[in-house]
């Protein structure tokens, strides 16, 4: 029961959001229906070797929100520079790590600012193929390069001993 308390915070939390007010009887029903819901269907537990850092998490925190406002600023500035003549291409990324979780938590950090965003993930080659906004005809390595980044800083922050190994050796 001790496992469920972050979800029923979570989804007592979208009740008072959906309902848009904040008082006792909305936080108290919001209680009771995350409690039927957590009961009544029961999530079955995930064993991961995934550790979760504090400090490399704030890295990778700080990382995204200035991502997002850089590529913000990358896509305005193509919208209204080149408009219909902005440059876009799709580059193979083979990443370095083998976890489901941490390929699936870079695919969406990619994706979560404008301008790129992972297209299809090859599972079994360690792939993802993802869109670039605004790049220019030899500027492949550079979207693999912030690709690998992206991903150390994911593997830091909440991978296992051995990835970690894997992605600081090939990294130098």
């Amino acid at each position: 029961m001790l496992r469920r308390v972050p979800l029923v915070i979570w989804l007592t939390a979208v009740w008072v959001l959906l309902w848009g007010t904040f008082d006792v009887g909305t936080l108290f029903f919001g209680v009771l229906v995350a409690l039927l819901v957590t009961q009544m269907f029961p999530l079955p537990m995930i064993r991961t070797r995934m550790v979760l850092r504090p400090l490399p998490m704030l890295r990778l925190i700080g990382y995204l929100a200035w991502d997002l406002v850089i590529s913000t600023l990358r896509v305005a500035w193509q919208a209204v520079w080149h408009r219909r003549s902005a440059k876009a291409g799709i580059v193979a990324s083979a990443l370095r790590s083998d976890s489901d979780h941490v390929i699936a938590i870079v695919a969406s950090a990619v994706s979560l600012a404008p301008g790129k965003f992972v297209l299809q993930i090859d599972r079994a080659n360690r792939t993802c193929y993802v869109y670039a906004l605004g790049m220019r005809p030899g500027e492949e390595d550079s979207v693999r390069r912030e690709m690998w980044f992206l991903e150390r800083l994911v593997v830091d922050a909440v991978g296992s001993a051995g990835q970690r190994e894997l992605v600081r050796g090939d990294a130098g």
